[in-house]
């Protein structure tokens, strides 16, 4: 028995030794490079590659079977000019019995020198579209013609069984390691072209279901725009494939980023977390992400679902407290000139994510930035429409402080004239009546981005408890902006606005060459002087406006605007003052003149106050009609009617006061009205710029001729009554009356 085992092992060590002294002959006899004709044949016909192996070609066969490959370039067969890779050295090595149990037990990895050249024509074809596929004369030689009918095959079921499910391999690699590598991507099309060069790659030991020590470092152009990045990157990866489940654990990414979108500036970043990728779940996590640009630190968490149908984002991200000035100047990006040279000092923000391949949305939104707090959801609900959504509502917020400094502009020709007719007219209504300016008071420069109006697809809707614009102080601000298929609507604006409130709807419809503009807006309980006041405008009139509108126009400037006007407007005013222009003093004047007497020294206020003031206008290409202006004095009342002419913005405007009866305790003799001014209309023309206001008003002299006139025929109908008396027939007295008043 002995004797027989000892024959066992000597005949199975004889066999081993046969198995060397074999490996050592066939890889000292046998020289693959003797075959490289072949091998090129066979990747020609089998992947569609075209190879050409310069190098040596050496080999091992046993234990390890090995193979080093050095000078070689690897190009599609339909594309043999157009190279995809070349390499300087490949080097392999795999153990031969565990491949018999479908184990890949290979030693280190080792690739020197590899650049890939990908390159797109102008046809839209890329050099390694085709690697793999059967050659186009191989695919025809195996096509049945059309009109040949295939043949059974004698013997054949009807059903086939489905293949048995094969075990998977089990990888077991020491290493991988890649030195300068690079990659160029080009493509005729787009001109997108980017290049990833000095590529080192090393990992630790490769296998199935064990963590893999992973280690990444190279550089990244890009041509339009320029950019180049340098990049690092260290984790511990791991390939469960029985679970075709794929992870990334302490992702490390980290590196600098600077080119033409960053204006000279650099932007250091970093970026960590847990990747997940689960196959048969079709699901991507990404879990602790931690990120940092510069000083901008974020925290968050990414889920993608469904990835093999419609994917579905989910996730979380908050900013931490960040001085946004700085951080966006710090990466290039110029910031217009702000009122405030502190704003955007501050920025925070939190929220959930929630998108898809098409969309993306910040839902649970809680932003700060500077004094204002920001809640509701934000996004792009379509890509492809850019549309645009917006849902906020926020405390408080100063937009002076981001719009542009207001930077004083040089005086028009207009104002000039303005100027020197309000020094001229004075206060003492004297003066000659002032002349209508011809000079336009609007500008000429297109206000609307047309073309970006067009393509606009949005849904706005912002609330504020106090919102402060162009210095005026708005509470309980609300504002609802749909913006659709080239047509811009506001169906909200409202607001409280120095104890009125306001309200107002518009939109902007640019389907056509010039862009369609309409507005309805109300107002009620609005100071007209602080109004004035906060515009840096003369306070020509005070009190509590209401106003409501329907307007209608076109064009993209304020001239074009105003010279295409058309519609109403409504107003009243209660409460009123006319400061600086004491109309009752002037009338006072005119009676004085018609009783031919001297009027006392004026001691009295110097302003006119009125109950109510009143009227429609019809507005007509920029020219405004009003027929029917009511105006409520004390001891007075005025009518009025004229236009004004909103392309210069003067007027030209009749008004009547009708004497109602004097009020004061102790009236100017000179001027007191007796019952034979009662129900008299007196004339008052207005000519010359609006901001005169009633500086451009003057008593009508051609109508206080006809009042004296009228005066004149009353007083000698009273003596005829006198000296007549009850002598003459009623009819004849008739009729001498009415001789005297023609």
């Amino acid at each position: 028995m002995k004797s027989f085992s000892k024959l066992i092992g000597l005949l199975l060590l004889g066999i081993l030794l046969l198995l060397v002294v074999a490996g050592f002959a066939l890889t000292h006899i046998f020289d693959p490079n003797d075959y490289k004709d072949d091998i090129r044949q066979l990747a020609r016909e089998h992947a569609n590659l075209e190879l050409e192996l310069n190098g040596e070609i050496g080999w091992s066969l046993f234990p390890w079977l090995g193979i080093e490959i050095t000078d070689a370039k690897v190009a599609s067969a339909d594309m043999p000019d157009d190279p995809f890779a070349d390499l300087r050295l490949l080097g392999l090595s795999v153990q031969v019995l565990p491949l018999l149990r479908k184990e890949i037990q290979m030693s280190d990895i080792r690739i020197d020198g590899l650049n890939l050249t990908l390159h797109r024509n102008m046809k839209g074809q890329g050099n390694w579209e085709n690697i793999g596929k059967a050659p186009v004369s191989a695919t025809a030689a195996t096509t049945a013609p059309a009109d040949q009918e295939p043949t059974a095959e004698p013997n054949t079921p009807s059903t086939t069984e489905p293949a048995p499910r094969t075990a998977p391999l089990k990888l077991d690699i020491n290493s991988l390691i890649v030195n300068g590598a690079r990659i160029d991507y080009h493509d005729e099309q787009s001109g997108q072209q980017f290049s990833l060069e000095s590529v080192q790659l090393t990992t630790g030991a490769i296998r199935d279901a064990q963590p893999i020590a992973l280690k990444f470092s190279g550089f990244l152009g890009n041509a339009k725009p320029l950019l180049r990045a340098r990049l690092e990157l260290t984790t511990k990866a791991k390939i469960d494939q029985a679970l075709q489940r794929y992870t990334l654990d302490d992702l490390k990414l980290s590196g600098e980023v600077a080119g033409e979108p960053f204006s000279s500036k650099t932007a250091n970043f970093t970026v960590r977390g847990n990747l997940m990728y689960d196959q048969a779940a079709q699901l991507a996590r990404w879990d602790n992400l931690k990120l940092s640009v510069n000083q901008l630190k974020a925290l968050g968490e990414l889920q993608i679902t469904d990835l093999d149908k419609q994917a579905q984002l989910n996730g979380a991200l908050s900013i931490a407290a960040v001085n946004a000035q700085e951080f966006l100047t710090g990466i290039g990006f110029e910031l217009p000139k702000m009122a405030d040279a502190k704003a955007l000092s501050h920025f925070e923000l939190s929220t959930r994510l929630q998108g898809t391949d098409n969309s993306l949305m910040l839902n649970e939104l809680a932003l700060s930035i500077d004094q204002t707090a920001f809640t509701g959801s934000v996004g792009i609900k379509d890509f492809a429409k850019t549309a645009l959504y917006a849902h906020l509502q926020a405390d408080q917020l100063d937009a002076d402080r981001y719009l542009p400094a207001v930077e004083k502009k040089a005086t028009t020709e207009r104002q000039a004239e303005v100027k020197k007719q309000t020094a001229e007219a004075g206060s003492s209504g004297t003066t000659a009546l002032p002349s209508a300016t011809a000079n336009s008071a609007w500008d000429t420069a297109a206000l609307l981005p047309i073309e970006q109006l067009r393509t606009l697809n949005a849904d706005i809707d912002l609330a504020f408890n106090e919102l402060t614009l162009h210095t005026f102080p708005i509470s309980q601000a609300k504002l609802k902006l749909l913006a659709k298929n080239r047509v811009l609507t506001l169906n909200n604006l409202q607001g409280r606005l120095f104890n009125g409130e306001f309200k107002a709807s518009a939109s902007v419809d640019s389907t056509t060459d010039q862009p369609v503009l309409t507005l309805k807006h109300s107002t009620h309980n609005i100071p007209i002087e602080k109004i004035l006041t906060t515009l840096e405008q003369e306070v020509a009139i005070t009190g509590l406006l209401d106003t409501s509108s329907d307007l209608r126009t076109r064009g993209n400037s304020e001239r074009d605007w105003v010279e295409q006007l058309n519609g109403s407007l409504n107003f009243a005013v209660f409460k009123g003052v006319l400061p600086e222009a004491n109309l009752e003093r002037q009338l006072c004047l005119g009676i004085a003149t018609l009783n031919r007497k001297k009027p006392a020294a004026h001691s009295g206020s110097t302003d006119t106050r009125f109950n109510d003031l009143r009227g429609n206008l019809n507005i007509r290409n920029g020219v405004a009609h009003n027929p029917d202006l009511r105006v409520g004095i004390p001891g007075l009342s005025v009518k009025g009617k004229g236009d004004i002419d909103l392309r210069v913005l003067s007027l030209d405007y009749y008004l009547g006061i009708i004497i109602e009866g004097d009020t004061h305790p102790m009236p100017d003799p000179a001027c007191q009205v007796n019952k034979r001014y009662v129900g008299l209309e007196w004339p008052v023309r207005c000519r010359g710029p609006l901001e005169l206001g009633a500086k451009a008003c003057r008593i009508d002299q051609d109508g206080l001729g006809k009042v004296a006139a009228k005066l004149a025929g009353d007083k000698l109908n009273e003596k005829l009554n006198e000296k007549l008396g009850e002598k003459v027939s009623p009819e004849l007295k008739d009729a001498l009356k009415g001789l005297f008043k023609r």
